[in-house]
């Protein structure tokens, strides 16, 4: 494979060749969305989810006014510590070679398709073994630094947590925990990643950890695997965050999205979490911020949701970042940053239920991933890779989730496991790219 040299774009440029972002803006419902699997997944609610692991939640307060509270005042984010600022975004090889796949499959939109290498997207550490190949990305990384003489961000997911997508079965993990998955996750997981990045400590290294996760306690305890799962999710997450807590790395905790968590009443259960764990873990400063609509669809905003979920006070993403930065304010964790997956929320009018989070059809890609877009949020990233799947479509193979499944109306048929590269959606998102690529 040739290995190609990250392209940077500035905020004005439209076409990306040098992937750099110096510029200077750097479910709730009955079931939550599902993480990222193998690579990258997502599962959601049955209503409003999110979008990488499946969960289920109270519902909503029947009206968005009686969901109003009064605003609280919050205090902006430090822009220095952006690690996103200044810095050209790694693209990452194992990703090019798929979308090379898909242009070599298909002549008629193989100009399209090969715009699409030029962008960074996160490169998820979903098993022991992925683990391992986190000091081979970070040389890389370096060499490309020292070629180009500016700072490069890499960006991992963290996602191999035991009893992985609680609520969901497209992306369970490897870990469990009744047979030592937390010491495992500790030891064999955790400290192997923490060691990479200890050992590249001139590297800026974004983690963003657990997608899902403690959004399903938040919502989920009404499944048997996510309240047994509770302890060993809050003592894993904080000792990821107290381990890969260095000078060059940013942490980023994982936020569901606005049709997950939107409600007043869930941020509220989500900040209580998020304090316990953070508690834990050394305090709130050990992270920047928060990652919100992971492997997700949400429109940054006047999408779906305020026809599907009207009693959702937050109609979109950047909606939900201000909702959830207040709430989180209230709770004593203050001036903390966002990054938003913008991977595959370019189109609305999509879903038939806010709740869908599988391949879903029609979607597009976002907003390119770019640093300091708007006020608190740090960066639009495609923290999914475009062109994996969510989850299995075929009842009869391994990695079925009835979510993908054949009377699931949303999802695009015919999609292999969670992780797995599905060619079909990936000509799809490309073609329904918005802003066009």
């Amino acid at each position: 494979m040739i290995r190609r040299r990250p392209f940077v774009f500035l905020a004005s440029s439209p076409l990306p060749y040098l992937f750099a972002l110096a510029c200077g803006g750097a479910s709730q419902s009955t079931q939550a969305p599902a993480a990222a699997p193998t690579s990258s997944a997502a599962t959601a609610p049955e209503q409003g989810a999110p979008a990488t692991a499946a969960a289920a939640s109270p519902l909503p307060p029947p009206t968005a006014a009686a969901d109003a509270k009064p605003e609280v005042k919050v205090t902006p984010p430090n822009a220095e510590g952006n690690p996103f600022a200044g810095a050209h975004f790694y693209v990452d090889p194992a990703y090019v070679a798929k979308v090379e796949s898909s242009v070599k499959q298909d002549a008629a939109d193989a100009a399209l398709l090969k715009k699409v290498e030029a962008f960074p997207t996160a490169i998820w550490l979903d098993s022991i073994k992925a683990a391992g190949t986190v000091g081979k990305t970070l040389d890389d990384a370096a060499a490309q630094q020292k070629k180009e003489k500016t700072p490069f961000v890499a960006v991992f997911a963290i996602y191999d947590l035991p009893e992985r997508d609680c609520s969901a079965t497209a992306s369970n993990g490897e870990l469990i925990a009744a047979k030592g998955g937390e010491k495992k996750y500790q030891k064999e997981f955790i400290d192997k990643i923490a060691s990479a990045f200890k050992a590249h400590p001139q590297q800026r290294i974004v983690a963003i950890v657990e997608p899902d996760s403690l959004p399903n306690l938040a919502t989920n305890l009404d499944k048997a695997k996510c309240a047994a799962a509770q302890d060993v999710y809050k003592h894993s997450i904080a000792y990821a965050i107290k381990t890969l807590a260095m000078p060059n790395v940013t942490i980023y905790l994982d936020a569901a999205h606005a049709g997950w968590l939107g409600w007043s009443g869930n941020r509220e259960k989500i900040s209580k979490l998020f304090s316990e764990v953070l508690a834990e873990a050394g305090g709130p400063d050990k992270i920047r911020g928060f990652a919100t609509n992971v492997s997700n669809y949400d429109a940054l905003k006047d999408g779906d949701l305020a026809k599907l979920e009207p009693s959702d006070p937050a109609k979109g993403e950047l909606d939900y970042v201000q909702l959830l930065d207040q709430t989180l304010t209230e709770a004593g964790i203050v001036a903390k940053a966002f990054i938003v997956d913008t991977s595959r929320n370019g189109k609305s009018g999509i879903k038939t239920k806010s709740g869908s989070w599988c391949n879903i059809k029609g979607a597009g890609l976002g907003e390119r991933p770019t640093a300091n877009p708007t006020p608190l949020v740090d960066a639009y990233y495609w923290v999914k890779p475009p062109g994996d799947s969510d989850g299995g479509g075929d009842p009869k193979k391994p990695g079925f989730d009835s979510q993908c499944g054949p009377d699931a109306v949303d999802a695009t048929p015919g999609a292999p496991h969670a992780g797995a590269w599905f060619n079909a959606y990936f000509v799809d998102l490309a073609k329904n790219a918005n802003p066009p690529l």
